[in-house]
């Protein structure tokens, strides 16, 4: 096993062992407390750019298997375990996690203490870091000097459209970064599916005559991206239901008038309480979160709360008034993690079906 370093920005370095890919890599270093679904986690296209800290004691045991992708293209920049294990104790998994982040060109490290990496990163805050070979003053001059990009949905959404076929409404998403978990959940409704780009412009979308938007969850912050994605939400919603998680939550408050702030510190895992106002009932969901809606900023001339976490009371979704459109900030779909609330996609197309009517 090969001695390997993570060095973040402030000057502190933790040492361990390589697998997966030699590489020497650069991205924000975000903390991951889910206890399962390492590879949905990996595979999201949330995590561009991102070096991944799990929490969970141990990951890999359960090997990569074809049910459990998110994406087929894995742009995560690194990943940092306890440990991980190349045996696998599930019977789809024919591949193990090392040789996935070698076909990949993720590097790994594993042998960090990754809680007191989680406590140092919630007390200082979300930083720039790099998985090195060694932790020497050129490897902080190059981390320091590096630029991460800030385009990653141009660069993770597809280039053009594809259709996800079924014999029911008509959905159009649009590909901010998209979870296959969300087209998993529209074919178990028979959806008749087509994902668009991300700069897909209101005229392309209503020529394909949809009965329904979805805007997908996607990296980076909504902020951005051109005033063109949210005037295409203002002419949409005025026609077509819509229904927004993670980033196209966030697009579509921008859209409607309200605020975003960044975080100081994201929310990356499972089994959140989230209260849904209207009924007080409390649901558990995935989150993975870098931005919110800020309160003070939503209209309620336009715009109601529907859910609010009850850990920081970050707004967790909204509702529009005039047009039965809402979005949420947590994953619906689990991918991993619960799917308490996975019956909005129903929510939704109640939605599509009294709009057709």
């Amino acid at each position: 096993m090969t001695t390997r370093y993570l060095i973040l920005e402030d000057g502190a370095s933790y040492k361990g062992v390589s697998f997966g890919s030699e590489a020497t890599t650069t991205g924000e270093v975000i903390i991951n407390s889910n206890m399962l679904g390492y590879q949905e986690v990996i595979t999201n296209q949330i995590y561009h750019n991102q070096i991944i800290v799990f929490t969970q004691p141990s990951i890999g045991n359960t090997g990569i298997n074809h049910k459990s992708f998110e994406s087929i293209v894995t742009n995560a920049k690194g990943v940092i375990a306890k440990e991980y294990s190349n045996i696998s104790t599930n019977r789809l998994g024919n591949l193990s996690i090392d040789k996935f982040l070698k076909q990949n060109n993720i590097p790994g490290i594993a042998g960090i203490d990754t809680r007191e990496l989680a406590r140092h990163i919630r007390i200082k805050g979300s930083m720039k870091g790099s998985i090195v070979d060694m932790d020497d003053e050129h490897a902080y001059d190059q981390l320091n000097a590096s630029v991460l990009t800030n385009q990653q949905v141009d660069q993770v959404s597809t280039k053009a459209p594809f259709p996800n076929p079924g014999d029911g409404y008509n959905i159009i998403v649009i590909d901010f970064g998209l979870k296959y978990s969300i087209l998993r959940q529209l074919s178990e409704r028979h959806c008749n599916v087509t994902v668009m780009p991300w700069n897909t412009s209101s005229k392309e979308i209503m020529d394909l005559d949809p009965d329904g938007i979805v805007l997908s969850t996607g990296p980076g912050s909504p902020l951005n991206l051109p005033e063109s994605v949210l005037d295409m939400i203002r002419t949409i919603q005025k026609s077509v239901p819509i229904f927004g998680m993670g980033l196209g939550h966030e697009l579509f408050a921008l859209a409607n008038g309200a605020k975003i702030y960044q975080m100081d510190i994201e929310h990356h895992g499972s089994n959140h309480p989230i209260k849904q106002i209207i009924t007080n009932k409390v649901i558990y969901a995935s989150q993975s979160q870098g931005y919110a809606v800020d309160p003070k900023s939503i209209s309620h001339d336009n715009l109601i709360v529907t859910y609010v976490d009850l850990i920081n009371k970050t707004v967790q979704g909204i509702r529009h008034r005039d047009y039965p459109s809402f979005s949420i900030q947590f994953s619906p779909d689990g991918g991993p993690g619960p799917i308490d609330s996975v019956d909005l996609y129903d929510e939704f197309l109640e939605n599509v079906s009294s709009q057709r009517r």
